[in-house]
């Protein structure tokens, strides 16, 4: 329990940290800290339709965090979720509006070939990890540009809808994901989102798989010693998490948009990552912080209408989340590979 605690505290301290610098840059642009703040706070929670706002900002980015818990527990870290979600937002679309189905099956089957879409996009850095012992980080964050190109390639050149923007035909009404209320677009995708991260912090506790791909991402060598197939594991591990970050893009399509577009969900995938790695990979955690980076979302809509400072200031608290968390995270690891390697001597 100390061990968590100590954990959670250095997160929560990382993260203020980051908006004590974030207050002193607003009070640089002449704007009230306490006042944007409390802003933040009316336009993400201040009424029935803006929490459901901040519930719809928070469900890809849940997702999205789910799918980079399984690579950060599994020793993987999957930095090409964006690219998973875009393709298996892509393929959702194409199925929504090019595969007639009966409703629910044919939202069934979106979500499914989405799923698979974001898995088969990742198996490629997934073999060279586990055949070549290549760096899934620098490999999967480039194949986000390709996705992301990729799928602008397709919707403008070969699906494009005829007289309309850069998008795809809308899809089905079969093939969408259920509203949970009529004054918003927040659907079925938060249940999904809170199912798996619910189902993967079960998993990871109680079954021998998860705590097989637990050991091995912390003490590689010694799952390796104990018997475990660590490449083949790593290569599994690494399909699953690009598997639900395809999921987050169906849902995304299929629940919100009912279309695929360019640049339909900016950011969402890194967004989880930084949600997932506040949380510690704890899946459960992860829902908090989800939640934390879909109000700041959806807060920031009202700071151009009430104050002075200009929305782009969260994206300059997130950058400075990011840099808090991540030197956080290295001087954990490096104190972790320092008491290992001393345990390994004695």
């Amino acid at each position: 329990m100390s061990d968590r605690l100590r954990a959670v505290s250095g997160q929560v301290l990382a993260v203020l940290f980051a908006l004590a610098i974030g207050a002193v840059i607003i009070i640089l642009v002449d704007e009230s800290p306490v006042k944007v703040f409390m802003t933040l706070l009316r336009g993400a929670f201040g009424d029935q339709s803006k929490v459901a706002g901040t519930l719809l900002q928070t469900t890809p980015i849940l997702i999205c965090g789910v799918a980079a818990c399984i690579g950060l527990r599994g020793g993987m870290f999957n930095v090409g979720i964006e690219g998973q979600l875009f393709l298996g937002g892509f393929a959702a679309a194409w199925v929504g509006f090019d595969l007639p189905l009966p409703a629910g099956i044919h939202m069934l089957v979106g979500l499914l070939v989405a799923t698979l879409a974001g898995a088969a996009w990742v198996s490629i850095p997934a073999f060279f990890r586990a055949r070549y012992n290549t760096n899934e980080v620098v490999s999967t964050i480039l194949s986000n540009y390709v996705a992301v190109l990729l799928t602008s390639y397709f919707t403008i050149f070969l699906f494009k809808r005829p007289g309309g923007w850069s998008e795809t035909p809308p899809v089905l009404p079969t093939a969408y994901l259920p509203e949970l209320f009529s004054f918003s677009r927040l659907n079925w995708g938060l249940i999904i989102g809170l199912a798996l991260a619910l189902f993967f912090a079960w998993f990871f506790r109680y079954t021998s798989k998860g705590y097989s791909i637990s050991m091995v991402g912390s003490a590689p060598k010694f799952a390796e010693y104990g018997g475990v197939d660590v490449k083949r594991q790593g290569f599994l591990v690494l399909l699953a998490s690009g598997a639900v970050g395809g999921l987050a893009g169906g849902v995304e399509t299929l629940g919100v948009h009912h279309r695929f577009m360019e640049g339909f969900a900016p950011g969402f995938g890194f967004d989880g990552l930084i949600a997932a790695l506040l949380a510690n990979g704890s899946p459960i955690g992860t829902i908090v912080t989800a939640l934390f980076f879909g109000a700041l979302r959806s807060g920031s809509l009202l700071l151009e209408v009430e104050t002075t400072a200009s929305r782009e200031i969260i994206t300059v608290i997130q950058a400075l989340i990011i840099l808090s968390v991540s030197a956080q995270v290295l001087m954990k690891r490096r104190g972790d590979s320092t008491a290992g390697e001393r345990r390994w001597k004695f």
